[in-house]
């Protein structure tokens, strides 16, 4: 069959248009491997040089200094000025999707130097002291004899790290800028369990032993002398440092305040309105995302008020009655409930495996677990996701705090779902697996802004409730309706924080638990990417099923979505309406 020459020319172009260009995957994959470079603690992670170098790169921990701080936004700023020289016309599709997220992420890096104030070195939830804990205790990777040397040399750096640390508090402190008494209290209650017991038994230490017992290229011999190492370290020199951060923390107590936004601080409303477009990846602003939430928030009580009461809950408002439901459904016994709930986490993850057949055909190979979250930071911590290792030696782990002495049982079948499958586990062992995207985006080098992957985990929510999954569970579903509320509060709460000067108290009086309220405190914006990440694929989705009509597929929708990686909002827009475009082409 002959084709009309219009046809052939226009097709010829069609090809050049969507041509690769191979001089942008040089650069870019250039860039990205310096730019890991210069982050070892992120490259051991994802293991992402070649093996002599990444090894290297093992044996140091990334500093925190102001100097690392402003040489890598100048690094940023090269970069995209580097990245402005490629006209975007020149570009695949693909590429042009990898420019915009590289761009946003170092546009981010640059623009943030000039807001560093406003973030707290030492906060309760992810504050050096934590951060430096959990790295080389969980995903610094102990596969062999050398792995366990790299391990002690990055120990010799934490009090370094740790002294970085101290430096830049106290230079933000004598700018003004002081953690509120409450975050400082329960930062130094953080301090006091990290210093109590000896050496020995001290987590560096611990853990250590306890993963190094499972090698079989180490000698007990050798086993005990790399634990009395790590031990030497951490008496001579981790305790030290930890307690001169304490005791820097114990001097600025009496200057604090209970202040608790950033719009108590000089430059606060700038520093929100930068946190916002970070987190949201959106334009909205303060005022807009609150009015927003007031919304969700009548929508959501309303739906929930019908399930309550017809479970017989008819007096209070949605929160107490919420509550006395949950109270109701306590585990009974003088028993620890906690290796039960584990073990219910586990089954609920199991169960949401089969259930998510049908509505996705492409999932990860990597597999989920639940782990309870270590004591060290249960008692602060939020339930999170850590993604899978590449070689296999760390399956994607979803962790569950149960502090106690109350559980959240109603709520614990949408956490498995949101943190776990089809949730984070799906968004970030998928995006890690999909070999056609470019290394440094199946890797997350370049941030596309959390409201893409905490947007998709409360979608996965959504998502199991329009299928039916909570049928026959009124209490689950309870703790569906609950979780999505909780996210829309969120957005009231944070902006009331921040932009409002509400006070701790007034978030806690308006449903959202003290551990929660100190989160948002520490972390401006965050907590609004979720619902209005949510929101924006439920819009693109909606909209995609109304111009493809008969054509829309779930399963090919959550495959653009999932193999498309994190990017910003707009970028994912542009996406799906690309998907949308080549879906009607092709009929």
């Amino acid at each position: 069959m002959k084709f009309p020459r219009c046809l052939v020319l226009l097709a010829a172009s069609a090809s050049a248009l969507f041509a690769a260009n191979p001089a942008f995957d040089h650069w870019a994959d250039s860039f990205a491997a310096d730019w890991v470079r210069g982050n070892p603690t992120f490259s051991t992670v994802q293991q992402y040089l070649p093996a002599e170098e990444q090894d290297a790169l093992d044996r140091q921990l990334t500093p925190v200094s102001r100097e690392y701080r402003a040489a890598r936004a100048a690094v940023a700023a090269r970069g995209l000025n580097e990245l402005a020289q490629f006209d975007r016309d020149s570009l695949s599709p693909d590429q042009r999707t990898s420019a915009a997220v590289i761009a946003w992420s170092l546009d981010g890096t640059v623009r943030g130097e000039a807001f560093a104030d406003f973030s707290f070195v030492f906060h309760q939830m992810g504050g050096l002291h934590v951060g430096l804990v959990n790295f080389l205790t969980q995903s610094h990777p102990i596969r062999n004899k050398r792995d366990v040397e790299n391990y002690l040399a990055r120990l010799d750096q934490v009090a370094a790290r740790i002294d970085e640390g101290v430096a830049i508090a106290q230079a933000g402190a004598a700018r003004g800028h002081l953690m509120p008494d409450f975050i400082t209290r329960s930062v130094l209650g953080q301090f006091a369990r990290f210093l109590t017991g000896t050496p020995r038994e001290n987590r560096f230490v611990a853990a250590l032993d306890e993963r190094v017992a499972k090698l079989t290229d180490v000698t007990a011999e050798e086993r005990v002398a790399f634990v009395a190492s790590a031990e030497k370290i951490t008496a001579e020199s981790i305790i030290p440092a930890f307690q001169r951060a304490q005791a820097m923390l114990q001097e600025q107590l009496p200057l604090t305040n209970s202040n608790a936004g950033l719009a108590w601080r000089e430059g606060g409303d700038a520093a929100y309105a930068e946190a916002l477009r970070r987190f949201t990846t959106t334009t909205m602003t303060a005022d807009e995302i609150h009015e927003l939430g007031l919304r969700e928030v009548a929508r959501i009580e309303a739906e929930m008020d019908k399930h309550l009461r017809s479970l017989g809950y008819t007096d209070g408002s949605v929160k107490a009655r919420y509550e006395q439901l949950n109270d109701d459904v306590q585990p009974k016994g003088d028993e620890d409930p906690r290796p039960a709930l584990i073990a219910r986490f586990e089954a609920l993850l199991a169960d949401a495996v089969e259930r998510s057949k049908s509505v996705f055909d492409i999932t990860p190979k990597a597999p989920c677990v639940v782990k309870r979250e270590p004591a060290f930071t249960e008692k602060t911590a939020a339930a999170h996701y850590s993604g899978p290792a590449k070689d296999g030696s760390r399956p994607g782990i979803f962790w569950a705090p149960l502090p106690g002495p109350k559980f959240s049982i109603l709520g614990m079948r949408t956490l498995t779902y949101h943190e776990g499958i089809p949730g984070h586990h799906f968004q970030i062992a998928l995006q890690r697996e999909t070999e056609s995207l470019p290394r440094y985006r199946r890797d997350g080098v370049f941030s596309g802004g959390s409201a893409y992957a905490e947007g998709w985990a409360l979608y996965a929510e959504q998502l199991a409730t329009e299928n039916n999954w909570y049928a026959g569970d009124t209490h689950g579903l309870l703790g569906q309706l609950n979780a999505e509320l909780f996210r829309a509060r969120r957005l009231v709460v944070d902006t009331g924080l921040h932009a409002k000067k509400w006070t701790r108290q007034q978030v806690i009086d308006y449903g959202i638990p003290a551990s929660e309220a100190e989160r948002y405190v520490v972390m401006p914006g965050q907590a609004c990417s979720y619902k209005v990440g949510m929101i924006k694929i439920l819009e693109l989705r909606a909209k995609a099923q109304r111009e493809l009509g008969a054509r829309f597929s779930i399963k090919q929708f959550h495959n653009v979505v999932l193999q498309t990686g994190n990017v910003p909002l707009a970028v994912l827009e542009q996406v799906i309406d690309a998907w949308v475009t080549t879906t009607l082409a092709s009929e």
